[in-house]
């Protein structure tokens, strides 16, 4: 794998990799339709390789730049070997087969992949604002503002997720993107499930955001996303998950009695829209169509 161009193409003032132009968005796509109409496979020799972006538990994210376009994306690079040894692979095709057909402002978009002897490449859009959590940690927590707008943009991705019957269904800080326009990105579809008729029994996400019925071993649906949009505006709000405990036991027994503790200083508008996400019945949780109307993102969209 060459090192590639060593110019970041976001100092380039011909150039920005994530202007959301829609000439380049075009480019990019018609490079994967004449692919796909001439029979041709992407391979790693259609790309230069840049600098690295992170690094995941199977592999290594860089930047890249598709030579015929030009257009800059990021080249996710997982290793079978690593992948077969966790027992995820099916996994992986599952998050592939969802990704790639979702098309959202706020939905981190997967153009294609390709594959070698050792390695799987997925091809991703280029986030410009890196990732959320890191800014998270740095900040400690986020201002009212930032917060209500990412949570209308996670509410308004994950509307559309479920109107295609997907459940995400492990909605976190690690797993968001911000973009060039600080929007939300989610990023990371890999305990996604497309439910369109039944009801799911699987135990999976990441323990501070998991849901009572879930915690609980009952069966859960499109509403646990719900759920963790409660957790994610805590943690923005107040800089920790709402029901952090010594030890997992104790973490479940917070969450299956929903007990939910406000620090001083959150406003009131702002705690009862968390009330109403955190709920226990997920019936009786707000529909995320209306959380861009709830008064506490109104008042701070505004401000």
């Amino acid at each position: 794998m060459t090192t590639g161009f060593k110019r970041n193409a976001a100092q380039s003032p011909a150039r920005h990799p994530l202007s959301e132009n829609q000439t380049e968005n075009k480019n990019m796509e018609q490079s994967s339709i004449e692919a796909s109409k001439n029979g041709k496979q992407w391979c790693l020799n259609d790309f230069e390789i840049g600098k690295p972006l992170g690094r995941g538990k199977f592999g290594k994210v860089y930047l890249a730049r598709e030579k015929k376009s030009k257009y800059i994306v990021a080249l996710k690079v997982l290793t079978k070997s690593q992948l077969l040894k966790a027992g995820v692979e099916h996994q992986l095709r599952r998050e592939i087969e969802i990704q790639c057909h979702l098309r959202n402002r706020n939905i981190l978009r997967m153009y294609g992949y390709f594959y070698d002897n050792k390695r799987i490449y997925l091809i991703l859009e280029y986030s410009t604002g890196g990732e959320l959590y890191r800014k998270l940690t740095s900040k400690g927590r986020f201002n009212e503002k930032n917060s209500a707008k990412y949570i209308c943009d996670m509410a308004q991705a994950l509307s559309y997720c479920h109107a295609k019957h997907i459940i995400h269904r492990d909605i976190k800080p690690e797993n968001l993107l911000i973009g060039s326009r600080g929007e939300i990105k989610i990023a990371d579809f890999g305990w996604s499930v497309h439910a369109p008729t039944s009801r799911r029994n699987t135990l999976c996400g990441t323990l501070d955001y998991l849901p009572p019925e879930m915690v609980e071993g009952r069966e859960h649906d499109e509403m646990v996303d719900v759920w963790s949009l409660g957790v994610l505006m805590y943690e923005f709000l107040v800089g920790s998950p709402p029901f952090e405990a010594e030890g997992h036991s104790a973490t479940y027994r917070r969450i299956s009695r929903v007990d939910l503790k406000f620090p001083k200083g959150l406003s009131e508008d702002s705690k009862d829209l968390i009330r109403k996400l955190l709920q226990k019945d997920p019936r009786k949780r707000l529909s995320l169509d209306s959380v861009p109307n709830h008064p506490w993102v109104l008042r701070n969209l505004r401000s």
